[in-house]
């Protein structure tokens, strides 16, 4: 097991360990594909003819970084879904 494994959370319950598991490699990795495959199939269906055109403004660049923060977003979001450790002790 190398240095950056070891820091790895398998799961999380605290803001800290929420943190060491998106940032965990294996978890980047994935997300990061994925933000990247998902936000250039919508870029190119909702602001590509605009830029290819000469008529992107700021607001088409701004749309067009939104498009790949909201699949890294939702993709993070399933992975903290996944890795959640719930306390099981009742009173």
């Amino acid at each position: 097991m190398n240095a950056a494994s070891a820091e790895c959370a398998p799961t999380w319950s605290t803001w800290r360990e929420l943190v060491l598991v998106v940032t965990c490699a294996r978890n980047l990795r994935r997300t990061v594909a994925i933000a990247l495959c998902v936000g250039t199939v919508f870029f190119a269906m909702n602001q590509l003819g605009l830029v290819l055109a000469g008529r992107a403004t700021t607001g088409v660049w701004v749309k067009g970084a939104l498009t790949y923060l909201t699949p890294l977003m939702v993709s993070n979001f399933g992975v903290l879904s996944a890795t959640r450790r719930r306390n099981l002790t009742r009173d």
